[in-house]
């Protein structure tokens, strides 16, 4: 049986939340790793981003339901200087060009409290979960006339 793409990701368990195709990973380079944690009050997605900055991402909702991150790293085409010495990579393997990730928000997901953060090269995006209570809170009766 092959494997689908978001067991790659996640636990099947997970895939009812997020669907089966919840990731769309498309890229130009070598794309970061990614992190998927759930909580009883909220989803966290973590991705690995060392070298970056908060400056270097975007993050999007679309009309979709979709949290679209994506990524632009401008890389130096002149020799790099490190240390103040100018220098030729023999070896890389963590340079990010550029990336972009969807990930299919589920419906019980508070939108409007999604928040990111960048600390220690991880991008941490803080997805809330609607309680019993928002629900409640939404629902409203409609008068017959």
């Amino acid at each position: 049986m092959p494997v689908r793409k978001s067991q790659v990701w996640l636990p099947g368990f997970l895939d009812d939340f997020f669907g089966n195709e919840w990731v769309d990973k498309s890229t130009t380079a070598t794309s970061p790793a990614v992190n998927v944690i759930e909580t009883d009050t909220d989803y966290k997605v973590e991705i690995a981003a060392p070298g970056l900055t908060k400056d270097d991402f975007k993050i999007d909702i679309t009309e979709d339901n979709e949290l679209l991150v994506s990524m632009e790293k401008k890389s130096e085409t002149n020799v790099p200087e490190h240390e103040g010495k100018k220098h030729t990579y023999l070896r890389r393997e963590f340079s990010y060009n550029s990336f972009r990730q969807r990930l299919t928000l589920p419906d019980h997901v508070k939108i409007e409290e999604i928040k990111a953060k960048m600390e220690n090269g991880v991008l941490t995006i803080d997805i809330p979960k609607r309680t019993e209570e928002d629900k409640r809170k939404n629902m409203r009766q409609i008068e017959i006339r």
